[in-house]
């Protein structure tokens, strides 16, 4: 059995903030905007999933990624599956998830060009506790004042389609190409499967469940990584404490005690369920 507490990468953007909020330390004066947090191991391991907490002050840029098939005929090890939990959000905020109508590609790419693609894109409000799963080919943008954690696949591969003006580099004939524009569609989860376990993500490429109360004991299959999230309440893995703010990775036979309100979020590459004891 193996539980290691991540170490916190902290990533400035221009569009980040310097008060983070979620128990995260706020930055001095004189310290660059924080955009988002990477959990990792040291080394030059690449795991198939990354962990992220997002902060964001102002639009980000409205992009796209490729799915496996699409990467991996670039010479790219996979595409980018991603999904949101909204931690927090300020009372104007919205996400664009997809278009608000089918588009055909010329028309995206000359709307990308005029800046009409604003308009085109379906803008929804957030909140606090809102879930959105964003497979590959999904023209969408994260809006101003979130904070959401994100869990991807593991690839920075994006194609940037518009930036609001903003000096930089787009990417529209490989954005154009991969891209689907249509109106978003949630993928279908099965949702509560357990008393206190709900599956988010169903696969293809990866899992993510949420866990309250966790007082559980499960197998990892050989050579296989899970991510452990906390994202309420303390408690304990294999004897490693854990608390908010944090990501751990597990292997091997897990044993997961955690404190009464505590609410968990667990990822892991594939798309088989795991198995409890």
């Amino acid at each position: 059995m193996t539980a290691t507490v991540l170490t916190a990468h902290r990533v400035a953007k221009p569009w980040g903030r310097r008060q983070l909020g979620t128990g995260f330390p706020d930055c001095g004066p004189d310290q660059d905007p924080v955009g988002e947090i990477w959990f990792g191991t040291p080394g030059n391991f690449a795991p198939e999933l990354l962990v992220k907490y997002i902060f964001t002050s102002e639009r980000l840029s409205v992009q796209v990624h490729p799915g496996d098939a699409q990467a991996q005929a670039a010479g790219l090890p996979r595409g980018k599956d991603e999904c949101w939990l909204i931690l927090d959000a300020a009372p104007d905020s919205t996400i664009a998830l997809g278009t608000t109508h089918p588009v055909e590609r010329a028309a995206l790419r000359e709307a990308a060009i005029d800046g009409s693609i604003e308009l085109l894109l379906d803008w929804k409000p957030v909140q606090a506790g809102d879930f959105f799963h964003v497979p590959s080919g999904t023209v969408h943008a994260i809006g101003a004042g979130i904070t959401l954690i994100e869990v991807q696949q593991n690839s920075e591969t994006t194609y940037r389609l518009y930036d609001y003006g903003r000096p930089r580099e787009l990417h529209l004939d490989a954005g154009v190409a991969v891209a689907d524009p249509v109106p978003y569609a949630s993928p279908d989860a099965p949702g509560e499967v357990a008393p206190g376990r709900r599956l988010l993500v169903e696969g293809p490429t990866f899992m993510l469940e949420r866990w309250t109360d966790a007082r559980r004991r499960f197998a990892l299959p050989a050579e296989a990584t899970a991510w452990l999230i906390p994202i309420a309440g303390t408690g304990q893995v294999d004897g490693v404490a854990f608390a908010p703010g944090q990501c751990l990775s597990l292997a091997g036979t897990v044993d997961l005690r955690s404190d009464a309100g505590s609410d968990l979020l667990v990822a892991y590459a594939g798309d088989r369920r795991i198995t409890l004891d």
